[in-house]
């Protein structure tokens, strides 16, 4: 089971995402990516799809022209969890 993170990992966690938000209401995070153009986005959702179908995770994503809206959050345990920290480092680094 999926454990969802305690109030001080959830700061803690955020505190090494400055890029991301935190969605109270749901318990997710979320960000607005933005590249040069289309082809820069998509790559960016490639290299990001590839490791979602790795770690069974998947983003919830939004894409027009050069932006991405990524919000992620665990349904599993219904909030945050570290599996969402990591795709989130992940995805900083693709882009």
């Amino acid at each position: 089971m999926i454990e969802k993170l305690s109030d001080e990992a959830r700061s803690a966690a955020l505190s090494g995402l400055p890029d991301w938000t935190h969605d109270a209401e749901r318990d997710a995070i979320t960000r607005q990516f933005r590249f040069a153009d289309f082809s820069e986005a998509f790559a960016f959702m490639t290299r990001a799809a590839l490791l979602a179908e790795k770690m069974d995770h998947h983003p919830e994503w939004f894409n027009v022209y050069n932006k991405v809206e990524v919000t992620l959050i665990t349904h599993d345990c219904d909030g945050l969890s570290e599996r969402d920290v990591a795709m989130a480092k992940a995805m900083d680094g693709f882009a």
